[in-house]
């Protein structure tokens, strides 16, 4: 059995799979170019260097076991110097798909699983000519490598300074992917394990606020058949990259009832937080559990969630949400309050034969009754 776990990455999902790590006796050593990050503070050791420090990362895997990484923009090449010392799941490959816009999504398509329309762009002149070919007078123009919680995007419509919106990428390598009409976003959840065992959480239901996750609710309240797609379409990519680990996909529901891939995440995901307070076995502690050989464990959900990220001045609310019902509070131990950082989450729970109100009224209280 494994019994070191590295975690390149010292953030809140390392932190939470550290803390996982530690119920089952393994120890974890984290590797990251922040001091004093918050998956350091419940880590037994932490290598401060840059992510492209050879030595470092040399010395890094001469103490563990197994290595993983908690976020996608971890240099490739790194983890490929890893690879050659001692075993790293996810591997290289899904993060390689992962960190490039049009990579990811040609893979998706490769394989049978729809995305929305979507053309790779090198230069600002060839926007009018995939937006003719669509038909259409509008996209999102996207970098194709390090976009998240809304940033690297730029809305177009026809009319606006072509020349401005490519230069607000600050790219030379882009997307324009099709603005779609949906009903509403999810995401699923998926471990899978080296005897190819899986556990799929979700899926849930997530809703932003400035483009960063700001709620998400399972069960997600959509009909059956859509969430067996949903489930369907990630149990096939999982397979289709041989995963050993976990990983989200994120997906649309579209007005005209489809659902299209939206991004992969190689790793543990912000919208399945509330499975540390509502499963007997977390994301987090799966994520341990397959990337370090052992069985997958089972995902079943002993409630129903809410979960609401506290983001920026949110924290310096935490005593008046720990006073809030059946709601569990996790501070992620961050410093710095900036605006737009994740600071901590809480989730609230309804056990299945729970009355209704008092959820509702919990989170309503949580959300500002939005």
């Amino acid at each position: 059995m494994t019994r070191t776990l590295g975690i390149l990455g010292g953030g809140q999902l390392g932190r939470m799979s550290a803390l996982a790590a530690a119920r089952l006796g393994i120890e974890v050593h984290i590797f990251t170019p922040e001091e004093n990050s918050p998956a350091s503070k419940v880590a037994a050791r932490t290598i401060v260097a840059p992510y492209d420090d050879k030595k470092a990362l040399r010395k890094f895997a001469a103490g563990v076991d197994v290595i993983s990484y908690e976020f996608e923009n971890i240099p490739v090449e790194s983890v490929r110097t890893l690879q050659k010392l001692v075993p790293v799941y996810p591997d290289d490959n899904l993060l390689e798909i992962s960190q490039h816009r049009a990579r990811e999504k040609k893979f998706l398509n490769d394989i049978g699983i729809p995305t929305a329309q979507w053309a790779q762009l090198k230069h600002p002149d060839d926007i009018h000519g995939v937006l003719q070919s669509w038909g259409a007078s509008q996209c999102i123009l996207k970098t194709s490598r390090f976009g998240y919680d809304g940033k690297g995007q730029v809305f177009f419509r026809l009319g606006d300074d072509i020349y401005e919106a490519w230069a607000a990428l600050n790219t030379d390598d882009a997307i324009a992917e099709e603005v779609v009409d949906f009903e509403c976003e999810i995401s699923m959840i998926i471990a899978r394990d080296k005897l190819a065992q899986t556990a799929v959480y979700g899926p849930s239901l997530n809703e932003h606020r400035n483009h960063i996750l700001f709620r998400a609710t399972v069960p997600a309240p959509i009909p059956e058949h859509l969430a067996a797609k949903a489930r369907e379409m990630t149990e096939h990519l999982a397979s289709a990259v041989d995963l050993i680990g976990v990983m989200a996909l994120e997906m649309f529901l579209t007005k005209d009832v489809r659902v299209l891939a939206n991004e992969i995440a190689p790793r543990t995901h912000n919208s399945g937080h509330w499975t540390i307070d509502a499963c007997a076995c977390s994301q987090f502690e799966n994520h341990v559990r397959t990337v370090c050989g052992l069985n997958v464990g089972y995902p079943a959900r002993h409630s129903d969630a809410v979960m609401v990220n506290l983001i920026g001045e949110d924290i310096k609310q935490t005593s008046k949400f720990l006073e809030i019902k059946n709601a569990c509070v996790h501070d992620y131990g961050k410093g710095e309050v900036r605006e737009g950082r994740k600071m901590g989450h809480i989730t609230v729970l309804k056990a299945k034969n729970e009355e209704q109100p008092d959820f509702n009224a919990a989170v309503r209280r949580l959300t500002g009754n939005s």
